[in-house]
């Protein structure tokens, strides 16, 4: 796909990675629907780029948000790029965890994209070639401790971008399937750091992740696995689950600790 040429609707659009991804865009020529709850964070984005970039205010867990995010997009003549890139997450055990924590997570980081591509999708298909690109986690094919209800919605956001592709393989859409390691944002908790200090956790930075992503757009990639050893441990853990289950148990201790302080919620891909 041709970026410059590209009509976008990108979701979580105001922090962290959707952020950097908007700008990204907008130097490449793109024009781009920034959908997000809040507009302040976008005002220098805005006002450098006014005929590229426009704000649409949505929560996405509505359908009355999600229409108007549909009649933005109508307005602009149709998309050929859909981005989910919105997402938020818990750092805890399971057990500290409310029923409203978890029926979040699951409202945004995988009712909300499944059912705005559905949306979306007559418009995608109208254009020549077209694309949804759904922003996981290396925690969508890796269980870890501490992050048992997210790694519950990645895990189901790249089940979804795989039947989604085969549903849509007759088709000018094509499906990206992202999934980013740690990266450092300022949604991410104290707790969240404290663990990646601690494990020595590789860290990118937003820009270098939108990066990878607008060069798999541009390549029409399929998916997009960021870093290494993560990508390594990706594999291991689907031929050696055993394996990786016993280096994760001796970061118990660690992370039961760190996960029981007050500020644990973060926003993440």
């Amino acid at each position: 796909m041709r970026l410059s040429e590209a009509r976008v609707v990108l979701t979580g659009a105001s922090g962290g990675i959707g952020l950097a991804i908007a700008t990204a865009l907008c130097a490449s020529g793109a024009r781009v629907l920034a959908v997000a709850r809040h507009r302040e964070p976008l005002v220098p984005l805005l006002e450098r780029y006014p005929q590229q970039l426009s704000w649409v205010g949505a929560d996405l867990t509505f359908l009355t948000d999600r229409r108007k995010v549909l009649a933005a997009a109508e307005g602009i003549g149709g998309l050929n790029l859909l981005i989910n890139a919105a997402g938020i997450n818990h750092f805890a055990m399971l057990e500290q965890l409310d029923d409203s924590d978890i029926n979040a997570m699951l409202a945004v980081n995988v009712s909300a994209p499944i059912c705005l591509t559905r949306l979306l999708l007559p418009l995608l298909k109208q254009a020549e070639s077209a694309m949804v690109v759904n922003v996981g986690s290396t925690y969508g094919s890796i269980g870890y401790p501490g992050y048992a209800s997210y790694c519950a919605t990645k895990f189901a956001l790249r089940g979804f971008s795989e039947a989604l592709r085969r549903e849509l393989a007759d088709t000018r859409v094509g499906v990206l399937y992202v999934a980013p390691r740690a990266t450092r944002t300022s949604m991410n908790s104290a707790a969240a750091q404290a663990l990646n200090d601690a494990l020595k956790s590789n860290v990118d930075d937003p820009q270098k992740v939108a990066s990878a992503v607008m060069h798999a757009i541009a390549g029409d990639h399929r998916d997009l696995y960021l870093g290494w050893p993560e990508r390594f441990f990706v594999g291991l853990n689907s031929l050696l689950p055993n394996l990786v289950d016993r280096g994760l148990r001796k970061q118990l201790p660690l992370i039961r600790r760190l996960s029981q302080k007050p500020d644990n919620e973060n926003l993440k891909p």
